[in-house]
């Protein structure tokens, strides 16, 4: 029951947003809709952001079952896509509203848990070090929320399947060779003897 109580309260979230800015939506107006007592929205949830985190990451694991591998990381991609454009009025008022980082943060968390599991799909077996493994994440994670970033702010006219094939084209093969090359350094580092 809490369950399906939680997706009520996201559904009239994302109802109001298409109706008003995220600034101008209380709590009062989410139970209205939802048809529920502010207490039971203080159950679940601390306040209207925590309510948009919950949904961003219901969302989230939605788009991304099973896309986290070296072979799938491209359709998880298009997945996050996808899932923006599903909720196109919701990020786009969150993305314009107070709550801009949010957005941000949503993105740079969801395409991290994507790209984590493809470097250590791609590290098995290597003597690479967890946090080697988590600046090669974090750098495509930036590189990939920023062109995200920029498709938002255009209104998401461009098409993402070209955008993922454009950036496939930069990947392939570097995530790999970069874990090689931390490989490689931290052997130097310890030394033959060790």
């Amino acid at each position: 029951m809490s369950q399906i109580t939680k997706r009520a309260l996201a559904e009239s979230l994302k109802k109001l947003l298409l109706e008003k800015p995220l600034d101008r939506i209380t709590v009062s107006d989410i139970t209205e809709d939802c048809g529920v007592s502010r207490m039971t929205f203080y159950y679940h949830f601390k306040d209207v952001y925590d309510l948009i985190e919950w949904t961003w990451l219901q969302e989230a694991e939605r788009a991304l079952d099973g896309q986290k591998t070296y072979d799938t990381w491209q359709q998880g991609f298009l997945q996050i896509f996808q899932l923006v454009q599903e909720n196109r009025a919701f990020v786009m008022n969150l993305y314009h509203s107070i709550s801009r980082e949010q957005v941000e943060r949503y993105l740079y968390r969801l395409t991290y848990q994507l790209l984590i599991g493809v470097v250590e799909e791609k590290s098995a077996g290597m003597s690479v070090r967890d946090e080697d493994k988590k600046f090669i994440a974090d750098f495509y994670k930036y590189a990939f929320v920023g062109l995200m970033l920029d498709w938002i702010r255009g209104g998401m006219k461009g098409e993402p399947q070209v955008l993922i094939d454009r950036l496939s084209v930069l990947i392939r093969g570097d995530v790999e060779k970069a874990l090689n090359h931390y490989r490689a350094d931290q052997m130097k580092q310890s030394g033959p003897n060790d």
